[in-house]
């Protein structure tokens, strides 16, 4: 894109779907090729296609040698993420096609972050994780910066700093793991090593001999630091607030993208390294984190309620979803797991569908505040259909894929023997707040008499076009299609699920 002149605006595009859609194909070839049922010993086994080249070495002297290693690969917890991914940053390529102004540059971050999501999703190397996480700041502080709305500014520093101090967390861990983790004899950034405890004796992190700092396990502290990194990703109440401003002004593909897929990132972190590599912690702080999840899920829901912009709702509203993940992860059992999981991937389609409605109506009005529409079924049907699909899926209706992960977070949280009966009950009543805000939107907004606020909007209050409904299409499919098959998610997750609570069991009392 570099090489091609800036007036090319048309071509910016196509380039970006060609590029995308390639990146989609080869997802279905990894999901086609996955061996659902390989049986997992040892974390090593738990990877397939797995690619591993020597990338950095910086030699220290007497000391020995940084080295850093290009090592990807996927398992069942990564792949549907991948998956997720490669079809969400499609149709986010689709969404920007009325973008009109800096194209190259827009497509050229978009791109940039494209990788970087997925570079997350597959990297099996610390420092290249890192690197990819970071790296996704750039492309989206610009994203929102440049092409976002009158308050782009203060949102977008806002996003930046809230998750560079989020990263910054996570560096002193990595630094730490690095230090105490031995590949070949060698200190190493490689995640399996860490996920299989290879820790040199004495070292910072041994869990054998743990070093305290002030007082505190240093075990304990790298944990605590994890969760403080990639709930702020999340995002986890308090740390959230960064992420109802980002929604409001980012532009509607940008928006897409970060509901459906920054968001997991902190997700699959927490999942795949402060759960994965500090295990005995994470036993001893489930009942803590099940109480931040649990808080997400009220505190989200009731700001969702009250809410007089429909971007800004449906950002609380991921706010309060993303609690649901963090309690089935705190709950310790396969069905909590197996049910974070499977949420992901529904929030991760339900989500930017949610916000691919709002932006159908804040491209025809320039307007997005609930009290200005009323009656909008009357006008627009197909549009109304969409909407009550993923709003349904939102507020958990049997038969949508949203009610599978939810109940399988409940069912893991309360037959946890680590979390209390009350974390799973005000888990439940979340379900019914967000019944309330969803309900009371289609009211206010679809149904009664036909109302607009400025006679100026009547001439674009039209239904969807056939961009539209080819972003809008294949989303509903796959809610509906998971809510009522959740085979297709949980099959590929399963066996690395089992192995995980494996893992974890030797630590619980």
């Amino acid at each position: 894109m570099l090489l091609i002149p800036s007036k090319s605006s048309k071509v910016f595009k196509q380039l970006s779907f060609a590029t995308i859609a390639v990146q989609l194909i080869l997802s279905i070839y990894l999901m086609c090729g996955f061996d659902q049922h390989l049986q997992i010993n040892v974390w090593s086994e738990a990877f397939q296609f797995v690619e591993k080249y020597d990338w950095i070495t910086v030699s220290l002297g007497s000391i020995g040698a940084i080295k850093i290693q290009y090592f990807i690969g996927v398992d069942g917890i990564s792949l549907p993420l991948v998956m997720l991914s490669s079809l969400i940053l499609l149709i986010g390529v689709i969404s920007s096609w009325n973008i009109r102004e800096k194209v190259k540059g827009y497509f050229i971050l978009y791109l940039i972050l494209s990788s970087s999501i997925i570079g997350c999703f597959i990297s099996l190397d610390f420092f290249l994780f890192y690197l990819c996480f970071e790296f996704m700041l750039l492309p989206m502080f610009f994203l929102i910066g440049i092409w976002g709305g009158k308050r782009r500014s203060y949102a977008s520093i806002k996003f930046f700093l809230y998750t560079l101090l989020g990263s910054l967390f996570i560096l002193i861990v990595m630094i730490g793991l690095y230090l105490s983790v031995l590949d070949m004899g060698d200190n190493s950034f490689s995640l399996v090593q860490m996920l299989d405890s290879s820790y040199r004796s004495g070292s910072v992190l041994d869990p054998s001999g743990p070093v305290e700092i002030m007082g505190y396990s240093a075990r304990v502290l790298a944990f605590i630091f994890l969760i403080i990194g990639f709930g702020i990703k999340l995002p986890v109440v308090p740390v959230h607030t960064w992420l109802p401003d980002a929604h409001v002004e980012a532009p509607t593909p940008i928006s897409v993208v970060l509901a459906g897929l920054l968001l997991k990132v902190g997700a699959y972190g927490l999942f795949r390294i402060a759960y994965g590599i500090f295990p005995d912690i994470a036993v001893e702080f489930s009942e803590p984190i099940a109480l931040f999840g649990v808080l997400s899920i009220i505190y989200g829901g009731l700001n969702a309620l009250a809410q007089r912009d429909l971007k800004r709702m449906v950002a609380y509203s991921s706010v309060s979803h993303m609690g649901f993940v963090l309690v089935g992860l705190a709950s310790l059992t396969v069905a909590g797991f197996s049910g974070s999981i499977f949420h992901l991937i529904s929030h991760g389609l339900i989500s930017p569908a949610l916000f691919l409605i709002v932006g159908v109506i804040y491209d025809r009005t320039g307007n997005r505040k609930m009290e200005n529409f009323s009656g909008l079924a009357a006008k627009m049907p197909v549009y109304t259909f969409f909407m009550a699909v993923f709003f349904f899926a939102g507020l958990g209706l049997p038969g949508l894929s949203g009610f599978v992960g939810e109940v399988m977070v409940l069912m893991g949280a309360f037959e946890s023997s680590n979390l209390s009966l009350g974390i799973g009950i005000t888990a439940t009543i979340g379900i019914a707040i967000s019944a309330a805000y969803f309900l009371w939107t289609i009211q206010r907004m679809f149904f009664g008499k036909y109302f607009v606020r400025e006679t100026v909007w009547e001439a674009s209050m039209f239904d969807l076009t056939p961009r539209e409904k080819l972003m809008l299409i294949p989303l509903s499919i796959l809610v509906v299609l998971l809510g009522v098959y959740p085979r297709l998610i949980l099959d590929y997750s399963n066996e690395t699920v089992l192995f995980f609570i494996d893992q974890l069991k030797q630590y619980q009392p």
